[in-house]
């Protein structure tokens, strides 16, 4: 069986990691910074308070990784299916990403940040994101389906469409005039 390793306080800069293959294990505190992890293999890998920062990290396969207290910045991660990761202590925030046509299906990730992210075609269904922050995010064709949205705050974000009949919004925060996509389903003309 092969030995895992254990990396801590490390960064890691402008590594092809298509080339060089991460290897298993366990990453704590440690930085990623302009590395290609895109078609990467993360499965089973944990990363512990780490930093991704101007990663592509496009298309990974995150089947069973562990995402604790990790955060992303400026970073391109088209199509992740985060529903794959290991949920156990589940906790990260996002600034200043691209995370279009990623999956967070049935994820309980209360009080997740989103700030200046761009969330195209995510599927949040049956997601529970209360006290989460989209902070000045774009969130065109983004799916709500039964999601617990409590205490979120949509206040500077746009282009969310998102039914108050099927979602759990009590006491979530939203703004004019973007708050006209809670009435998307209603097919009505607002002047």
């Amino acid at each position: 069986m092969m030995q895992k390793i254990f990396v801590e306080n490390k960064t890691f800069s402008k590594v092809d990691y298509k080339k060089t293959p991460l290897e298993k294990g366990e990453f704590e505190k440690c930085v990623f910074r302009d590395c290609d992890l895109s078609n990467a293999d993360l499965s089973e890998i944990r990363f512990l308070d780490c930093e991704f920062i101007g990663c592509n990290l496009s298309l990974a396969n995150l089947k069973n990784t562990a995402l604790r207290g990790v955060i992303f910045r400026d970073c391109k991660m088209l199509g992740l299916h985060f529903s794959d990761c290991n949920e156990f202590a589940i906790s990260f925030s996002f600034f200043n990403c691209f995370l279009d046509h990623s999956s967070f299906y049935q994820m309980k990730i209360k009080k997740t940040i989103f700030r200046d992210t761009k969330l195209e075609e995510v599927d949040f269904t049956e997601c529970d994101l209360p006290g989460s922050v989209f902070e000045n995010c774009d969130l065109a064709r983004a799916t709500f389906d039964h999601t617990i949205l409590e205490k979120a705050d949509f206040t500077t974000s746009f282009n969310y469409s998102l039914d108050p009949e099927i979602n759990r919004i009590k006491k979530a925060r939203f703004s004019l005039p973007d708050v006209i996509g809670l009435l998307h389903k209603y097919d009505i003309e607002i002047i």
